[in-house]
């Protein structure tokens, strides 16, 4: 049998040591090397991009990035490795993991637990990482892209706006833009009020609006004319929003104008 690859996913560097140690006791039943180490859910993404892992024993409650937040990142890969989570939460909160065929060990771990734990692993589905994520009431703290077959992270802290574009959301951080495939109001109603819409198709962080100004239609506006004549604004005359960092200035719809005297 070939040996598995696996990478263990802790913020404590002893129970790290002690989880390789019990892998160590199990080698002679399950094949496998511990090709690596992290110590949050970040680190542990950085090393599933290299490739070449079976499974991953991953801590749930981590710094920077937790276990259920990886997960979720986890399962938007092509072929992701196989993922069991290692906890110290009670045994309501581990049943939930369990209702979602996410497997678990509770520590302290036991090592015949472990070997039950690697003969049954599996793939951890979409459906499931976001349905333990909405059990928990747990909101990202990265976005993951797709770029050339592997995932990179945003912090969505760096985010200035989202704006729909066909079937994908344009990310826009002060440095670059991304492409995302996610609904622009399930964006929204995940991290509230972090941001503010100011159009149908665009939601801006609302830390980073400067201001509001008047600018000239363009060509490709549209509609926007006519909102612009109901409000009085004047012909051939828009507001948009300024946003700090970036020099793009997107427009303000007319239902969503009244932001313009609230913030």
């Amino acid at each position: 049998m070939t040996a598995a690859k696996i990478l263990i996913v802790d913020d404590e560097a002893p129970a790290r040591k002690r989880l390789s140690n019990l892998l160590d006791e199990c080698r002679e039943q399950f094949p496998l090397t511990v090709v690596d180490e992290a110590a949050n859910g970040l680190e542990a993404v950085e090393v599933v991009n290299k490739g070449s892992l079976d499974i991953v024993l991953c801590d749930i409650r981590m710094p920077t990035m937790d276990g259920i937040e990886f997960a979720r990142h986890l399962s938007q890969m092509q072929a992701p490795p196989k993922l069991i989570f290692t906890t110290a939460f009670d045994q309501y909160a581990v049943q939930a993991f369990e209702l979602n065929a996410v497997d678990y060990l509770l520590k302290p771990i036991r090592l015949e637990r472990l070997l039950a734990a690697l003969e049954k692993a599996r793939p951890v589905l979409q459906h499931a990482a976001i349905a333990i994520a909405e059990a928990t009431q747990h909101k990202r703290r990265h976005l993951s892209i797709h770029e050339r077959g592997r995932v990179v992270l945003v912090p969505i802290d760096d985010v200035l706006f989202f704006k729909a574009e066909l079937k994908y959301l344009t990310v826009r951080t002060a440095q670059r833009e991304y492409l995302l495939e996610e609904s622009l109001t399930k964006i929204e109603e995940e991290f509230g009020g972090m941001f503010t819409r100011i159009h149908r198709n665009a939601i801006v962080a609302t830390q980073a609006i400067t201001g509001f100004e008047r600018a000239a239609l363009g060509a490709e506006d549209g509609d926007e004319a006519a909102d612009t004549a109901e409000t009085g604004g004047g012909a051939g005359l828009r507001w948009v929003c300024v946003i700090k960092g970036v020099n793009e200035k997107l427009p303000v719809s007319r239902r969503q104008q009244h932001i313009i005297r609230e913030l």
